[in-house]
């Protein structure tokens, strides 16, 4: 009979500028000592269920879950408009955008249950991109991992050599992803020096983790053989980066 593990979770405030973006910190009841942490960037409706359960099963893999918030005020958006609304800005933006990227992982490292020498991000649709983005920095991420992510490239701003290990999970059929983009990336990751993966899944579209995608019309579908396959290949690298 498998013991479930005692959850502990907090709201984390940080500030950058005037924002204060609200994340949800995920740990293990009764533990002291510093462990690894994995930073989940959320999708485009914000913080949400989705992200909060995700970075909520870190901690059963025997990590520290921090569930970020790049809109601030822990907003969430509850249709495709007003998710829009709060992501477009910041596509807009990837300059503002990196910056509460940076601030979200150092106040990560910070914290005094998690060790700062081991801490990766990942990212699903355009927390995705967001994972992206902060390896881009070139700060010290142990792994940087993608769920169909947007691949839209930060052509104004400089790719840094990328340190740790990078895992593009990416769906064939997703619309929202050009060809052009993922060869650009395979370059851009080549250059930087990164030690980099790309799994391509032939019958995925986009959002195929998401349990509640189900819009072909948008390309948003979930496929549940390639979500178990891309979260065993998430525990194989974070497993990987977190014990060298």
């Amino acid at each position: 009979m498998q013991i479930k593990t005692e959850i502990k979770t907090e709201v984390v405030s940080i500030k950058h500028g005037t924002t204060t973006l609200n994340g949800h910190l995920f740990s293990k009841k009764e533990s002291n000592d510093p462990r690894p942490a994995v930073i989940v960037c959320h999708a485009w409706a914000g913080c949400d269920t989705f992200a909060r359960a995700a970075a909520e099963r870190m901690v059963d893999l025997g990590y520290i879950g921090f569930a970020a918030d790049f809109y601030g005020g822990g907003r969430v958006g509850t249709t495709k408009e007003e998710n829009a609304s709060l992501m477009q800005p910041l596509i807009d933006n990837r300059e503002l955008l990196r910056e509460r990227l940076l601030t979200t992982f150092d106040a990560v490292r910070e914290l005094r249950e998690v060790d700062a020498s081991r801490v990766a991000v990942i990212g699903y649709c355009f927390g995705g991109l967001c994972a992206l983005d902060l390896a881009r920095t070139g700060c010290t991420l142990a792994a940087t991992i993608s769920f169909h992510g947007l691949l839209t490239p930060a052509d104004h701003l400089q790719t840094e050599r990328i340190p740790g290990k990078v895992l593009v999970l990416h769906g064939h059929l997703d619309p929202m992803v050009s060809e052009d983009e993922i060869v650009a990336l395979k370059r851009e990751l080549t250059n930087a020096g990164a030690d980099w993966q790309l799994y391509i899944y032939g019958r995925a579209l986009h959002a195929f983790t998401n349990p509640g995608a189900n819009d072909p019309k948008l390309g948003t579908v979930y496929d549940a053989i390639t979500d178990r396959r891309s979260k065993d290949s998430l525990k194989s690298l974070l497993k990987e980066s977190f014990e060298e």
